[in-house]
C-alpha cells in the first residue's frame, strides 16, 4: 500500500465488523494523468467499478480530494459505504506508479472487461 508523503497522514479505513485489515477490500485513488492545473484524479474499486473522481491543479492534493485521507470527505464515503458496506481501504497510486501497480491494473481490467 502505498503511504502518503506527508507526515501525520493516514488512509481511511472503514471496517465495522472488525475484520483484518488484509482482508478489507481496497478502493484505489490515482492520479491519472493531465496537465499542470488539470489532473484527473480517479477512484476505482477494487472489483472494477468507477466510484467518482477530481480534477486537481497538483497530485498532492488528490489523497484529500478524493477522500483517501481518513477524515476527509465523508460525502465520497457514503458511496463507498454503499459499495462496500462490510469494510474498505483506502490506497493511493501516483501518476509514475500507475502502470505497474498490479491492484490498480487489475482494477482497471475488471473494469474494461481486458486481461492485465
Amino acid at each position: 500500500m502505498t503511504q502518503p508523503k506527508e507526515k501525520n497522514m493516514e488512509y481511511e479505513i472503514y471496517n465495522p465488523k472488525g475484520k483484518p485489515t488484509e482482508q478489507l477490500p481496497v478502493i484505489y485513488g490515482f492520479n491519472n494523468g493531465g496537465s499542470p492545473g488539470f489532473f484527473e484524479g480517479c477512484l476505482i474499486s477494487e472489483d472494477g467499478v468507477f466510484l467518482g473522481g477530481h480534477i486537481c491543479s497538483c497530485e498532492g492534493f488528490m489523497y484529500g480530494d478524493l477522500g483517501i485521507l481518513k477524515g476527509r470527505r465523508s460525502d465520497r464515503h457514503e458511496t463507498f459505504r454503499a459499495h462496500y458496506p462490510d469494510g474498505y481501504k483506502m490506497d493511493f497510486v501516483s501518476y509514475e506508479d500507475a502502470e505497474t501497480h498490479n491492484g490498480l491494473r487489475e482494477a482497471i481490467a475488471k473494469a474494461t472487461g481486458e486481461g492485465v
